[in-house]
């Protein structure tokens, strides 16, 4: 088991990252909000889970130990596997999930692609006595250079990434660029996980 990876960002994809490690590229499959935390040539440590296959070896990325905890108990509920997983902790964090599974909030389960309502019964039936209360956490920040110019480009190829067409992602984009103006006459730069939830959530009310 691997738990985390420490390296330099050598290149940061769609759906992934790779991390230099030792001289060795190591590829980690992350969820868009994690991969807008990310620049290349800096250092940057990972928690990791590691999902066997027959065929693969895969590892995934997160932004903090939250994060890597639920996806792992996200995956005990049938029928969830790492990428859907990744996916409800695109479009949700943690403690939304929490909230949304101890809650029996079908309809916030559902916002995620490839979540119907049966899929959002099963999950909470089968998770709500486990996955615990929030905890209050709000997760890592991005940080500065990361809220940039280049939160559509980051946000439009999250969508792409997570499945989307190109027409649909740049849709979304335009339906959150009010909320990425708001941060900036607020004086802050627009949070690109805060926008790409809200895309994500744009995308699956339509």
């Amino acid at each position: 088991m691997i738990a985390f990876v420490n390296g330099t960002v050598a290149s940061v994809g769609l759906a992934s990252v790779v991390l230099e490690v030792g001289g060795v590229g190591l590829e980690l499959q992350c969820a868009p909000n994690t991969l807008a935390t990310l620049r290349i040539g800096h250092r940057a440590q990972l928690p990791t889970s590691m999902v066997v296959r027959e065929e693969s070896l895969t590892l995934f990325g997160f932004l903090d130990d939250d994060e890597k905890s639920v996806f792992e108990l996200l995956q005990t509920a049938s029928g969830v596997g790492p990428k859907l997983a990744q996916a409800m902790l695109a479009v949700h964090s943690p403690d939304q999930l929490r909230r949304a599974v101890t809650t029996e909030d079908v309809k916030t389960l559902t916002t995620v692609p490839g979540i119907g309502q049966k899929g959002a019964q099963r999950i909470i039936l089968e998770l709500k006595d486990r996955i615990g209360p929030p905890t209050g956490s709000t997760g890592a920040a991005a940080p500065a250079h990361a809220r940039d110019a280049a939160w559509r480009e980051q946000v439009h190829g999250g969508l792409v990434g997570l499945g989307w067409s190109t027409r649909e992602a740049d849709k979304a984009v335009e339906a959150v660029a009010p909320e990425a103006q708001a941060a900036r006459d607020g004086g802050a730069e627009p949070d690109v996980a805060a926008l790409l939830r809200a895309a994500l959530r744009t995308l699956s009310r339509a």
